[in-house]
């Protein structure tokens, strides 16, 4: 063999070998490309929504060591409510946040979660939804079957409340004024036990139809009502807490069982730590933010200013009573059951 062969045979072998590790290694790199996921919802990033939404991202990101991407689209930038719903039902996106009444589009018992003065206090809200509790986790496998969706988790919304631009301290009060529900029966039923005329209209044409004087008024928890500068269109704060209520992380379950179980885990641990810590987010900033309300020039209604709160409960709970009431009569038991 001249010495011209034996050369030749050696960087061959070398080439051969590096393409190998070459090949090898573009399919490491192509296994290792982390797993990309779009989350999409309907609040400004600022706001505790918001804001929980880009720790879960965060979050995912950090336990998954990059593994698992998770991109924010905030502000309606991917759908409107329902639309939203539906995106992460089909799969056209992975994740979304959504109330108990907007998931009930997809799967009706989930809208009883969200029934007016449902709960005597935030702990009790919490068990309820706690994802591994028992009302929820039977929730989520009709969830699973009916739609394809699953709940990741809940955190603590805020306890909503009335916004209007004259004083109301009981349902007579709100006769013929039109206050924007969120698009959803329950929302609706709610809205007009308070005494109003319930007009149905996405969040995202909320500041516009509050302008514009499509809708009188609307009603949501005090961060909302902040961080969207709702006091500057809206004169008066209404104390009703009428509705306690937890918004739901959803996730596409096609996309979930794709997952490898190390991702499903950074997933969930994810989920656990951001629902514990953006409930209590929302919970400390509650009565600091009716504080700036008012520091905004906003009128702050209570009991002490004349607010007949009880009033409202029964107007309310009656209308649930005779349109809900057999519906999720079994559902109210459950949930009164770890009250």
């Amino acid at each position: 063999m001249t010495e011209f062969t034996s050369l030749t045979r050696a960087r061959f072998l070398r080439l051969a070998a590096g393409a190998s590790l070459a090949g090898l290694g573009g399919s490491l790199a192509r296994a290792q490309a982390p797993v990309e996921l779009r989350y999409g919802h309907m609040n400004p990033p600022a706001s505790a929504a918001g804001i929980q939404a880009q720790m879960l991202a965060d979050e995912i990101a950090k336990n998954s060591a990059g593994g698992v991407k998770v991109t924010v689209y905030p502000s309606s930038q991917l759908g409107k409510l329902q639309e939203l719903a539906e995106a992460v039902s089909t799969g056209s996106i992975a994740l979304s946040h959504n109330t108990a009444a907007g998931i009930g589009s997809l799967y009706e018992p989930f809208g009883a979660l969200d029934t007016p003065y449902l709960y005597k206090d935030f702990a009790h809200l919490m068990r309820v939804m706690d994802v591994n509790g028992p009302v929820l986790k039977t929730l989520n496998e009709g969830l699973i079957k009916a739609a394809g969706v699953r709940v990741l988790y809940a955190y603590y919304f805020g306890t909503r409340h009335l916004t209007a631009n004259k004083a109301i301290r009981e349902p007579a009060d709100l006769a013929g004024m039109k206050i924007r529900a969120i698009p959803f029966p329950i929302y609706n039923t709610a809205v007009q036990g308070l005494g109003a005329v319930p007009i149905p209209v996405d969040w995202s044409e909320v500041p516009t139809a509050l302008a514009t004087g499509t809708v009188n008024g609307q009603e949501n928890p005090a961060n909302v009502i902040l961080s969207s500068k709702l006091y500057e269109t809206q004169s008066h704060m209404m104390l009703t807490g009428h509705i306690m209520n937890a918004q739901l992380i959803v996730m596409n379950e096609r996309v979930w069982q794709r997952l490898t179980p190390a991702q499903r885990d950074a997933i969930s641990a994810a989920a656990a730590k951001v629902s514990k810590e953006a409930s209590e987010m929302v919970r400390k900033t509650e009565s600091e933010e009716i504080e700036k309300l008012k520091g905004l020039k906003m009128n702050v209604i209570g009991p002490a200013e004349g607010l007949k709160v009880e009033a409202f409960r029964a107007s309310v709970g009656k209308l649930v009573q005779e349109r809900f009431g057999a519906k999720f009569a079994d559902l109210y038991k459950q949930v009164a059951a770890l009250g």
